[in-house]
């Protein structure tokens, strides 16, 4: 019979592993964007795994339709980009996405609008509104539309537009044409990168048009993402950190990275994901 402390360790190490597999995959993405393409031994040498488990990861990359596999190696899928399907992103740091998504909607009021770009931390946003009456949202993420669709006492408006890749999200000219008519109380966006200097970045140049005029769209913006994103540079510039309201980001994030920022970090206290529970909302001013 297994006890209670050996499940325990067992359950963890499975969690720490779905971590490294899906850091490891966001790696592989970037370098399959950026260099058009990858082999497979150089990979395994650089990351430090057995070659079998990198031909595990372009395998999975592949069934995601994001990779095209070759002799060696692998080389993007037409329309890849270095983002992650959603498929790939279950279980990535939920808990402190949770505790993202209760911080940001505490800044909503009922009856507001509020604008939620597309991406994992914006879809818990969208959860930790459920509880809010009458709110307006507008989204390019197809499912955050669907989760809202299915919320009774909310609003939706979906910016149209075409879809990119496997990430549920809407881009293109009618998306920022859609946005140019309508204002909001708040706007949240995802992001690829936070640093201090160089601001808000993103991998994916299709977005960041986007993104700005999401920005543009609302009174308040604020950027949502874990700790895991600063300190780093993706390809692509949305917004300097003067531009928006502020950026709100999990517990995780060392006190001496988040002094550099000022008073631009807002720190999520810690949240279960499976007992999510929206507190009463607040304003705050950008």
């Amino acid at each position: 019979m297994q006890k209670p402390h050996d499940a325990s360790l067992m359950h963890d190490q499975v969690w720490e592993a779905r971590l490294l597999a899906s850091t490891r995959r966001r790696e592989i993405m970037h370098r399959l964007v950026t260099d058009g393409y990858v082999e497979a031994k150089a990979l395994a040498d650089e990351l430090n795994v057995d070659a079998s488990t990198i031909r595990r990861d372009l395998d999975a990359l592949e069934r995601a339709g994001q990779a095209q596999r070759t002799h060696g190696g692998a080389r993007p899928a037409p329309g890849a980009t270095a983002k992650l399907p959603y498929t790939m992103k279950e279980g990535e740091r939920l808990d402190e996405k949770a505790a993202i998504g209760i911080a940001a909607a505490a800044h909503v009021r009922d009856g507001q609008t509020v604008i939620l770009d597309s991406g994992s931390t914006t879809y818990e946003v969208a959860r930790a509104l459920r509880n809010h009456k009458e709110l307006t949202v507008i989204t390019n993420d197809l499912r955050i539309a669907k989760y809202v669709a299915e919320t009774p006492g909310m609003r939706l408006l979906v910016t149209g537009g075409e879809l990119l890749g496997s990430v549920f999200t809407l881009v293109g000219e009618h998306a920022i044409a859609f946005l140019s008519d309508y204002t909001a109380d708040w706007a949240f966006l995802g992001a690829d990168a936070v640093d201090l200097e160089a601001g808000i970045t993103n991998m994916n140049t299709l977005e960041v048009p986007l993104k700005r005029a999401m920005l543009t769209a609302a009174a308040n913006c604020f950027v949502v993402a874990d700790s895991s994103k600063f300190g780093r540079r993706a390809l692509a510039k949305v917004a300097g950190l003067d531009e928006i309201s502020g950026v709100i980001t999990d517990s995780d994030l060392a006190p001496v990275n988040a002094r550099r920022f000022g008073d631009s970090i807002i720190h999520a206290e810690p949240a279960a994901h499976s007992s999510l529970a929206t507190p009463a909302p607040r304003t705050a001013g950008r």
